[in-house]
């Protein structure tokens, strides 16, 4: 009886000790998994601070922004200022778990700038600055009917017409040079091509240089202001190296006068000229300015 006893109680023993060896392994497999979920709880991010969320729902331009009318607000350096300071408060707080992120410097912004931020990119606070140079009605149709109609009245005049006219503005000023000065030196043709530019722009005569040129041509033979244009002759110019010179400075004086520019060669005043050679009784009454190879040029009193 005491064997079997003794028989027993092993038995029972080796069971304890199985339960007591699963247990153990149990206990080393389970441990690596605790560590693990304990490793991995999340850590939530700071919350934002009460300022630093009040600036983010400001403009990206700033709180000190003050809206203007679209298309007007330039792009200054105040208003760059002012959207550094701004990104340099929101980067005063980290709260990611990204770390501090690097300060806002000019290196950072020329980079924005680089990756073609104001093209359009993701770069939404540079676009946003941008954005106040471009009128808001820009997408919108801005030529109206009434728009056209008003810019026709005004003197619309195709381009291929304003050629043309610019051709024939230069062809009448080569011809002036050319019948009344082809003789001349450089200087003494320029300054009657600049009499001519200035009765132009004079509201005492007509407003363009052909209208000047062929003044009283229509009235009968020498009832015009330039004799070549009303003396019967043919006009075609027969020297070709003249013509060349004279179709070259109209070229250039056409452009200063186009333009708004000083031609130099004599004061604006100066609006009437003749030749050595002659003593026209009007001559007596204007005031002499200027004698330039063969011709002498006057002032009205």
């Amino acid at each position: 009886m005491t064997a079997r006893w003794g028989h027993r109680i092993a038995r029972a023993a080796s069971k304890v000790t199985l339960l007591a060896t699963a247990a153990c392994l149990a206990a080393l497999i389970a441990a690596p998994i605790a560590s693990q979920a304990n490793d991995a709880d999340i850590v939530l991010p700071l919350e934002i601070p009460a300022d630093i969320a009040e600036t983010r729902t400001q403009p990206a331009l700033g709180a000190s922004f003050v809206p203007v009318k679209a298309g007007q607000q330039a792009l200054t350096d105040a208003l760059l200022a002012n959207y550094v300071a701004r990104q340099q408060k929101l980067r005063s707080v980290d709260v990611t778990l990204a770390g501090p992120q690097a300060p806002l410097s000019e290196e950072v912004l020329m980079g924005y700038i680089a990756r073609g931020s104001l093209g359009g990119s993701n770069n939404t606070a540079l676009s946003a600055i941008d954005s106040f140079m471009q009128p808001i009605s820009a997408a919108k149709p801005t030529v109206t009917p009434d728009l056209l109609e008003a810019y026709v009245a005004d003197g619309y005049r195709p381009t291929a017409k304003r050629l043309e006219v610019a051709n024939k503005e230069r062809e009448c000023l080569a011809m002036a040079i050319y019948h009344e000065a082809r003789g001349e030196s450089a200087d003494g043709q320029l300054a009657v091509a600049n009499v001519i530019v200035n009765r132009a722009r004079s509201s005492k005569y007509p407003g363009s240089l052909c209208g000047v040129i062929y003044q009283g041509a229509d009235k009968g033979r020498y009832r015009c202001q330039f004799t070549f244009a009303c003396d019967g002759r043919d006009e075609r110019p027969g020297e070709r190296q003249a013509w060349a010179r004279s179709v070259a400075l109209a070229k250039d004086v056409y452009a200063d006068y186009a333009t708004g520019a000083d031609i130099g060669a004599l004061p604006k005043s100066v609006l009437f000229y003749h030749t050595t050679a002659v003593r026209p009784s009007w001559s007596y009454t204007f005031d002499r300015v200027a004698e330039v190879g063969s011709h002498i040029f006057y002032s009205p009193n």
